[in-house]
């Protein structure tokens, strides 16, 4: 949790020089207004977990035009950038701003993505709606926080829809948590049930409940996008 509340705040710091000009909805063109300011937020990230850590401090040598490419790979949304956690933590307080904004990045979106950003799911969240037959499930965007209403038996990354193959665990210390995963690309989501409790915030239970990433981990499936721990 240390270390989540230490990114936010390299995120907010990010975000308060982005703010001081005006910004592009074009990666192409804030790609190097965000780089020059990267490296308060890489050298507080090699601070983090030993894996990530590690990644950081690689990254601080980048050269520019290397640097340059692994934030536009990772804007592409192809799988290979799936788990590039440090462009996706560099390239969010751009993206909030110009949520705040109301002004949509330039950016193709896919299938199963957020509707504003285009962003990939970090956590689902079910809660239950008035007039609601059952809990409602929504996507929680990894970028602009933003969240979307997703069908409840779907996998959320490869849209697998047959709920033999969408196994979902859980540990009984943590009952409003648990791993929505799927047989056929083997991807998870993790999910907080709010119409259990409301007061659950799905940025704190995911990280007090890193046990069932890494259980997940150890099966064999892999998390659509890391959480705030870069797990």
């Amino acid at each position: 949790m240390r270390f989540a509340a230490g990114l936010y705040r390299a995120q907010r710091d990010l975000a308060r020089v982005l703010s001081k000009a005006k910004l592009s909805a074009d990666l192409d063109e804030e790609a190097g207004t965000l780089l020059e300011n990267a490296e308060p937020l890489l050298r507080y990230a090699a601070s983090g977990p030993a894996r990530l850590a590690e990644e950081a401090r690689s990254r601080l040598s980048d050269d520019v035009q290397t640097a340059r490419t692994r934030l536009l790979v990772y804007w592409s949304g192809g799988p290979e950038a799936r788990a590039d956690y440090l462009s996706r933590a560099l390239l969010k307080p751009w993206v909030e701003l110009l949520a705040a904004e109301r002004r949509q990045p330039v950016r193709e979106r896919r299938e199963a993505t957020c509707p504003f950003c285009g962003g990939l799911p970090w956590v689902s969240a079910r809660r239950t709606l008035p007039e609601s037959h059952g809990a409602q499930r929504f996507l929680h965007c990894a970028l602009c926080a933003g969240q979307w209403d997703f069908p409840r038996i779907r996998c959320a990354a490869c849209g697998e829809a047959d709920p033999h193959l969408l196994p979902s665990f859980q540990d009984e210390k943590a009952p409003s948590t648990r791993i929505e995963a799927c047989d056929t690309c083997k991807r998870y989501v993790k999910s907080i049930d709010l119409s259990l409790d409301a007061r659950p915030i799905p940025e704190v239970d995911d990280l007090v409940t890193l046990a069932l990433d890494l259980w997940a981990a150890d099966d064999g499936y892999q998390r659509i996008e890391p959480g705030l721990a870069g797990i």
